[in-house]
């Protein structure tokens, strides 16, 4: 990038406030021709702006205005687009304007959730059916069953035997 295109930006600025302008441009600019000349030019610019004064408006400016504006008004809208425009911005339902706010709010409302809810799916628990209950139950007694089975044989093992003296310190004295 050309420096003096880098310095476009802070000629206004340093047209503006002089004394707040970085040392690096005040020196670029007191060395380059084409940026003097430009900071020049704006600066005439900016003399001549601040000499010219507005014109006073016509006296009738005012009145033909409002009676232009009242014949916008009162004019047939040209389309049913330009019929709802010149319903919300020029007719009497002005009480429109909060009911249609109030519309467009909840209607974000209501797409933002629905979009929070799309990201936030949990996936359904499958329903278990009287079948499935069924199924449960007799594996559950299944499993139990199969405890059972295996306590008594533990049970049932001599050398395994408790005692049934219980001062009794060897499980074989019986």
């Amino acid at each position: 990038m050309n420096k003096c295109t880098a310095m476009e930006t802070t000629l206004a600025d340093m047209l503006l406030d002089p004394e707040a302008a970085p040392a690096k441009v005040k020196t670029h600019v007191a060395e380059c021709d084409s940026c003097r000349k430009e900071l020049e030019e704006m600066r005439a610019t900016m003399a001549v702006m601040d000499a010219w004064t507005a014109p006073e408006p016509n006296p009738y400016f005012m009145t033909r205005l409002g009676a232009r504006m009242r014949e916008e008004r009162e004019a047939p809208p040209q389309s049913w687009l330009e019929r709802i425009r010149a319903r919300f911005v020029y007719g009497p339902s002005m009480h429109a304007r909060p009911l249609a706010a109030m519309a467009l709010t909840v209607m974000l409302l209501v797409g933002g959730g629905a979009y929070l809810g799309v990201t936030n799916v949990e996936t359904p628990q499958p329903q278990q059916g009287p079948e499935a209950a069924v199924v449960h139950d007799l594996q559950t007694l299944d499993s139990n069953a199969q405890v059972l089975d295996q306590l008594e044989a533990i049970s049932d093992n001599p050398n395994d035997a408790i005692s049934d003296n219980p001062n009794s310190d060897d499980p074989q004295a019986q």
